[in-house]
């Protein structure tokens, strides 16, 4: 577990670059093998590489995605609604993957 400081995450890729990569990391992998590789993977390089989480207060994290992204990566993919399933359950767990590594909440 990480400590956690508001205001440092302001400055979130200077002091806080592997507790991000470890979260999308972890979110990553534990979709991996539960939905179609190939959209994960398009949701991983192509939209999630753009997004910006952000804290919000009281132990809860936000993960903004660029939306013109999402929609070209929507219509490549050519399976909206399964790609709509696999990038909410993915932001979903980041934001868990956030909370749980800088002590907001415990592994399950």
């Amino acid at each position: 577990m990480t400590e956690f400081d508001p205001e440092k995450f302001e400055d979130k890729y200077v002091h806080y670059f592997e507790e991000l990569q470890e979260a999308y990391s972890n979110a990553y992998n534990q979709l991996h093998g539960r939905y179609d590789s190939e959209i994960l993977k398009a949701i991983d390089r192509n939209v999630l590489s753009e997004s910006e989480p952000f804290y919000e207060g009281d132990g809860e994290f936000r993960v903004e995605l660029p939306d013109e992204r999402v929609e070209e990566v929507r219509s490549a993919v050519g399976k909206p609604e399964q790609f709509d399933t696999v990038l909410e359950e993915l932001v979903t767990r980041i934001e868990a993957e956030l909370r749980r590594i800088f002590g907001f909440e415990s592994a399950d």
